[in-house]
């Protein structure tokens, strides 16, 4: 019973394993119409990964075959268990493809040993495996093996699923014509559990669900998850002290001579990972998929999607675009972005709502129907050519709330601004008249009295809401900066990357640097009256919404592989990035940047001095500091032109 609660507690609290909704259709629709089959599939070093096969039981045409590839369980396992939903949406279902569903190596029931996004091997020798051969070699058996397929392939998957999408379009099979990677993990120290260097101490308990090894095929979990023994997460880790504290959770022992592979390891290898490479060095490089994007050919059409207010996978499905886009000129490459969280498009619930933001009815219902439908369609049943009616980039503004086409992004009419953090808390188009108009401000960051990145006291397995959250409760903090425009005359659209230009200084030798982009609204918007879940003491009327947020652990300002202290009291610029959004700040908003040093406990706490590994740092390493924001520091907007 408590792993049967363990698995639906990852498959519904993640929302990583998703299938579409089956509200429209009777319970017993993929019953009625699809035959079930599990096999195994060996791999060319002769490990069998298991496979699921649902085919639909009219055989008077043929079929593409849909695959997705995970490590989240292709249950349920056994004969006459079947799913009551399949494929990427109710209407792929209905209209009959052969879906597969596979066990990645070392989970579930495929044998192996797993590895935490497996890294690639570029020039593979014949007993070599990564999981682009994985990948290959199923569907080269997929093809010669299952009865009344047309011989045309494609693979979906969101988040897991969806790296390992990416994955399948690197050294393709030549069956495969296309390829849907949604919320796809792009690199593991810029997605999910790392934010530039910042460990996102908020996803501590699904950590156990990455690092457990297991040395026999099961269909039953083999990990369990961390217990807090509070509702009140802030406090829990607050309580808990230095990360190195958090050891105990996870079983902590010394790596043998076998390394990592050795599956006798009783030891969370992921854990080892994370906090014995805090820097970005060859372990996280070799993981990383961005970097092989040059070797997506031509003959696989890509559909990269994901959410604007994805608190798990923004990164690497935009990263993931945009290096297609980069080395493929040829390539059939294009992008969907709507207002969702992390794999809300793949639900049907009528209502699109984020934390406390409505944005509009529909929205995912949308994209089903009329955009990943006909994605697949066109290149598995149809033409395949680039002649597909859909455009390079379907985006959904998220402040005008409607969506948007492109055939490009960014789009091709924008300009880049810098707007500058002034004194008297303004954000403004005009930089100091004069150098001894730059003035330092100050902010004391309290180690004991960190930032919370949310007003609610809860505990959460991986945080969503705050990605819209109202930050008026972080606004009224003193160790907040507050910068804003005046009342838009206008409608102001941002269409692209943010990057924060910022000259700092702190009296210690570390810090950390949070900006965030805030859309403020008028003090007369009214409630949503339909969204249930909006909390009483919550109101539209002069809400924060956060548009765009992100961390820079100031060690890594110039390399990521090179941590580095700060001098004390020393002037130094921090660049961050901010991922692109696509939204208007409308006529009677303002615009509001806030910049913060904590923001607990998404991320972990900094000691403000410097260590060479915070996850070794001691308690008495942990210092408050003073902080210095001056007013020669930029925001750089990308804006789009009427």
């Amino acid at each position: 019973m408590k792993n049967y609660f363990t698995l639906i507690l990852v498959l519904f609290s993640l929302v990583f394993f998703m299938n579409c909704s089956n509200n429209e259709l009777r319970n017993n629709f993929v019953e009625e119409n699809y035959t079930k089959e599990e096999l195994t599939i060996k791999m060319r070093d002769g490990i069998n990964l298991h496979t699921t096969v649902y085919a639909p039981k009219d055989k008077s045409v043929s079929y593409p075959i849909l695959l997705m590839r995970t490590p989240y369980s292709c249950s349920p396992y056994g004969k006459g268990k079947m799913k009551t939903s399949i494929g990427p949406n109710i209407n792929l279902m209905k209209e009959g493809n052969i879906v597969v569903y596979q066990d990645v190596r070392g989970r579930w029931m495929s044998e192996g040993v797993y590895d935490n996004m497996r890294a690639y091997i570029p020039n593979k020798k014949e007993d070599e495996s990564d999981e682009a051969s994985d990948t290959y070699d199923t569907i080269d058996w997929l093809v010669k093996n299952i009865d009344n397929n047309n011989g045309n392939v494609g693979t979906w998957g969101i988040s897991y699923p969806g790296h390992y999408s990416t994955v399948s379009t690197i050294d393709a099979h030549p069956a495969l014509k296309a390829a849907s990677p949604q919320a796809c993990i792009g690199d593991f120290f810029f997605d999910d559990f790392r934010h530039n260097g910042a460990f996102l101490l908020s996803y501590f308990r699904a950590i156990s669900l990455f690092g457990k090894y297991k040395d026999t095929p099961t269909d039953t979990a083999w990990y369990s998850f961390p217990k807090m023994n509070t509702q009140d997460q802030y406090q829990f880790f607050l309580d808990a002290g230095p990360l190195k504290n958090l050891n105990t959770y996870f079983q902590y022992e010394t790596l043998d001579s076998k390394g990592p592979q050795n599956p006798n390891r009783k030891d969370d290898f992921f854990w080892k990972e994370i906090s014995e490479h805090p820097n970005y060095d060859s372990v996280w490089q070799s993981k990383g998929i961005i970097q092989h994007l040059d070797k997506v050919p031509a003959t696989v059409a890509t559909m990269i999607v994901g959410g604007w207010f994805d608190a798990e996978d923004l990164y690497g499905p935009l990263e993931t675009y945009k290096g297609i886009e980069k080395h493929g000129k040829d390539n059939y490459n294009t992008m969907v972005f709507g207002p969702w969280d992390h794999g809300a498009w793949a639900r049907r619930r009528g209502q699109n709502i984020v934390g406390n933001y409505y944005f509009g009815d529909s929205i995912s219902e949308f994209f089903q129907d009329t955009i990943e439908t006909k994605f697949f369609n066109h290149f598995l049943k149809g033409k395949g050519d680039k002649n597909s009616g859909l455009p390079e980039a379907y985006v959904y503004d998220s402040g005008r709330k409607e969506w948007k086409s492109y055939d490009a992004w960014p789009p091709k009419n924008v300009v880049k601004e810098n707007w500058f953090l002034s004194e008297n808390s303004r954000l403004s188009t005009l930089p100091p008249v004069h150098k001894s108009y730059i003035k330092p401000i100050k902010f004391i960051s309290d180690v004991k009295r960190p930032v919370p990145y949310s007003e609610d006291i809860k505990t959460v397995f991986t945080p969503r809401k705050y990605m819209t959250d109202d930050q008026r409760f972080a606004a009224r903090r003193p160790d907040v900066l507050v910068y804003e425009t005046e009342i838009l005359t206008d409608d102001f659209t941002l269409a692209g990357d943010i990057l924060a230009k910022l000259k700092v200084a702190t009296t210690g030798t570390a810090a950390d640097w949070i900006v965030k982009v805030i859309d403020v609204h008028p003090a007369d918007t009214e409630d949503n009256k339909n969204n249930k879940k909006f909390q009483n003491h919550l109101k539209m009327s002069n809400y924060h919404l956060m548009v765009r947020s992100e961390v820079m652990r100031g060690r890594f300002r110039n390399d990521f592989s090179k941590p580095e202290p700060f001098l004390a009291n020393k002037k130094t610029a921090v660049n961050i990035k901010l991922q692109d959004v696509f939204h208007t700040f409308k006529k009677g908003h303002k615009l509001q940047i806030q910049i913060q040093s904590t923001w607990f406990p998404l991320i972990d706490l900094n000691p403000q001095t410097y260590v060479d590994n915070i996850f070794d740092a001691e308690a008495t390493d942990f210092k408050t500091q003073t902080h210095t924001v001056f007013t020669d520091s930029t925001i750089e907007f990308t804006i789009l032109e009427n």
